[in-house]
């Protein structure tokens, strides 16, 4: 298991190529498009997810507070191979009930320790998120530094912040 402490937003994007165009244009290492199914499941606190794609399939816990802007989480983390997805869900949906289905297509960059998605997820439309990822003893600011910087470039205003994960989001339609 992996642990790692990441500043991180995530907006709306109602324009999914600008921000494409200026990453490609600061020469982002661009991983791949994936097709996530993200399994979350009942837990006592925190939020545990199971993700399936072509190209990240990962157990994930993390615990964060929920706020608009630029969010602290704290992340533990599985890589699992594509064959161990199925076993591991199976395990988990048997210890905890599954609580929602998140259905996204995710397109991946880097620059350096920071990652980029564009993402259009089933039922709710296209969102950018920014995370500045750094081993959990790396001093929390530097990475709040990163993430303001790319918040700015990219034009993302506070209001378009969100809250909340996606599963968050979908759980408030259900209400």
């Amino acid at each position: 298991m992996s642990q790692v402490h990441i500043a991180e937003l995530k907006a709306l994007c109602p324009d999914p190529d600008f921000i494409e165009s200026h990453l490609l244009n600061l020469k982002a290492v661009f991983k791949g498009t994936d097709h996530q199914i993200d399994t979350y499941y009942r837990v006592p606190s925190g939020k545990l997810k199971i993700r399936e794609g072509n190209v990240e399939n990962t157990l994930i816990r993390y615990n964060r507070v929920e706020l608009k802007g630029i969010k602290k989480s704290n992340v533990d983390f599985v890589r699992l191979q594509p064959d161990q997805v199925a076993p591991t869900k199976s395990l988990f949906s048997s210890l905890y009930s599954p609580l929602i289905v998140v259905d996204k297509k995710r397109k991946i960059f880097f620059i350096d320790h920071v990652k980029f998605h564009i993402d259009l997820v089933e039922g709710l439309g296209s969102f950018v998120e920014i995370e500045a990822i750094g081993p959990s003893d790396q001093p929390y600011d530097e990475l709040l530094v990163d993430c303001q910087h790319y918040m700015k470039l990219f034009e993302i205003s506070p209001d378009s912040c969100i809250d909340g994960s996606y599963s968050d989001l979908l759980l408030s339609l259900e209400t």
